[in-house]
């Protein structure tokens, strides 16, 4: 019976030892919403709410929008902006009606049923940054992601990058988070 005790300590530390391991992937950071409170990733059901989300740059951002990748996940889409430059993004990120360019008014032809807008801010003008900007096929494409019709035109304007996210379903919920080295905006679209 002296052991007894023992095996309680041994069996109690088996329990805890698994949850203390480290995680190497980037942290991310919690996303904000204007109406409700959104994950920092999506679950294995995908994001649920389809409510606007946005999120505060840090002081001095100047970032420019160095790639687009898409990929496709068990229960959600995910966008991933890359960054380069100084700081971490804000965002805000709604559905709409219309896409319209900022500044010009310019009607953008975004393919789908949805339009994801995001705007991610604490953005620099290509001419005031020294990192170049993304240089690939507007829209952004991948076959494994056909719910994702394409990411539309990012265009600077007033500290603030503008992005159209097309969508072949009616307004799925998403999420928005950050990731860091290098800064990443994540928007990530229930797919289910």
């Amino acid at each position: 019976m002296r052991n007894a005790p023992v095996f309680v300590l041994i069996a109690a530390a088996a329990l805890v030892l698994p949850s203390c391991g480290s995680d190497d992937a980037p942290a991310a950071t919690p996303s904000t919403t204007t109406t409700s409170t959104a994950s920092t990733f999506a679950d294995a059901t995908g994001p649920r709410d389809n409510d606007a989300k946005s999120g505060e740059a840090s002081d001095g951002a100047a970032l420019t929008v160095t790639d687009v990748r898409l990929g496709h996940h068990p229960g959600y889409d995910r966008v991933v902006y890359t960054l380069g430059g100084t700081g971490t993004p804000g965002w805000q990120v709604a559905y709409t009606d219309n896409a319209v360019q900022d500044a010009s008014g310019k009607a953008v032809d975004v393919a789908g049923n949805s339009i994801l807008e995001v705007r991610i801010l604490g953005s620099a003008y290509p001419f005031d940054s020294p990192v170049p900007p993304f240089a690939g096929p507007d829209p952004v494409t991948d076959p494994s992601t056909p719910r994702i019709t394409g990411v539309y035109k990012s265009v600077v304007y007033e500290g603030v990058t503008q992005s159209f996210i097309g969508l072949d379903a009616d307004r799925p919920g998403f999420t928005v988070s950050t990731l860091a080295d290098p800064p990443r905006l994540v928007v990530d679209i229930a797919n289910d």
